[in-house]
């Protein structure tokens, strides 16, 4: 018999996914902030979590309990949007989920089961961080995070890290391709496939790492050319966006959404990362590359796009938001989703022009605190004498 608690939990979680987000009054002229989540534990459907069976769950306890949902990959298709959420079990094992919604912004709601993939790798303990690319081949890839125990290391929590590939054509029936072979880097995390072919071959932007945690001598996000999607080997990496000394990118830099294609070049967001007393500190930033060779950067605003605020610096993992996901409509709207602190899953709107005139108008990172205050200086006198204020 069907637990009388159903009910009453559901009409709950009706309410939070038809809630209407309103825009943050954050202002920056860049993009807009939305003030409620998209997606949360509290999202996934009741029967992925409870047994409904007053018989077998007499207290309707979670059986199988749900700890985040975040880092989701995105696609704007149909009219709809569409997020490849990354959900975390209690069990700290992570799965795959679609969730859809009409206006990018509230309302999505998760299909009726998780995304089943091709168990073909025995030794894959873990799944996560998946990018959505739909590739001028016709075929919609995912590569995602393929985590495994270091059998050379005793230490339990010694892990390898790969990048798996995965296509369909519908977000429903998944073809799983062999896992992506980087010949100069042992390890591989944050991987999307590049929208259209480079030289006739499948494009990659990786982040070459020398251990699971470590970026070690990687420095920073790379680029490498793979002429056989089925037999996916990558013989060189080239750095584009590189690591640098007291910025955003020290520790870590690595792909988050899969670039977006503009007249002027591709714009990529990212994620960075530097070190702080309280430890890692995540930001998403953004810079663009060439249309033709897009290994190359073209442009590089200094400092980042959007960092973690309020709340968004409470929960799993700390003072952390991170993308792997954005989508752009028939308007050129863009929706940059992104994670905070490894928990929920957060939605930043703006536009293509706005990107654009961001990416390429905003100065670079000076590097030396000297020359960062001249740039500001000039920036000063310029506003003071149309504000008339004179020197």
């Amino acid at each position: 018999m069907l637990h009388p608690r159903y009910k009453e939990e559901l009409k709950k979680q009706e309410a939070l996914i038809n809630r209407k987000n309103e825009v943050a009054p954050e202002y920056n002229g860049i993009f807009d902030r939305y003030q409620s989540p998209v997606l949360t534990r509290e999202h996934i459907p009741l029967f992925w979590r409870y047994d409904l069976d007053t018989e077998t769950n007499p207290y309707f306890m979670e059986r199988l309990g749900v700890n985040a949902v975040f880092n989701a990959g995105a696609l704007y298709m149909d009219g709809k949007y569409y997020l490849m959420a990354r959900v975390e079990g209690n069990d700290r094992k992570s799965f795959f989920a679609v969730a859809e919604s009409e206006s990018g912004v509230d309302g999505f709601r998760f299909w009726d089961a998780p995304v089943t993939l091709p168990d073909t790798c025995p030794e894959e303990t873990n799944v996560y961080d998946m990018r959505l690319t739909r590739h001028a081949d016709g075929y919609i890839y995912g590569v995602f995070c393929s985590e495994s125990k270091d059998q050379n290391d005793p230490d339990l929590s010694a892990a390898v890290a790969a990048a798996g590939i995965v296509r369909t054509k519908d977000l429903k029936t998944w073809e799983r391709l062999p896992n992506l072979v980087t010949r100069q880097s042992p390890q591989q995390r944050n991987v999307l496939l590049h929208p259209e072919f480079v030289n006739g071959q499948y494009a990659f932007f990786t982040r070459p790492m020398d251990g699971f945690i470590s970026t070690g001598s990687g420095g920073g996000i790379g680029f490498g050319l793979c002429k056989d999607i089925k037999h996916p080997v990558i013989d060189e990496e080239i750095i584009t966006s590189r690591r640098k000394y007291h910025t955003i990118t020290e520790s870590k830099n690595g792909a988050g959404a899969v670039p977006i294609k503009t007249p002027r070049g591709w714009i990529h967001i990212a994620h960075g990362v530097r070190s702080t007393a309280a430890g890692l500190r995540y930001v998403i930033y953004a810079f663009a590359t060439d249309l033709r060779e897009p290994w190359k950067v073209i442009a590089e605003p200094g400092g980042f796009l959007i960092a973690p605020r309020g709340g968004e610096r409470v929960g799993d993992v700390s003072n952390v938001v991170f993308t792997n996901g954005a989508a752009v409509n028939e308007q050129g709207e863009v929706f940059i989703y992104y994670a905070s602190s490894d928990t929920r899953l957060h939605v930043a709107k703006t536009d293509l022009d706005r990107l654009q005139d961001y990416v390429f108008n905003t100065p670079p990172d000076a590097l030396r605190s000297p020359d960062c205050v001249k740039q500001r200086l000039a920036l000063i006198e310029k506003n003071k004498t149309l504000l008339g204020l004179g020197k």
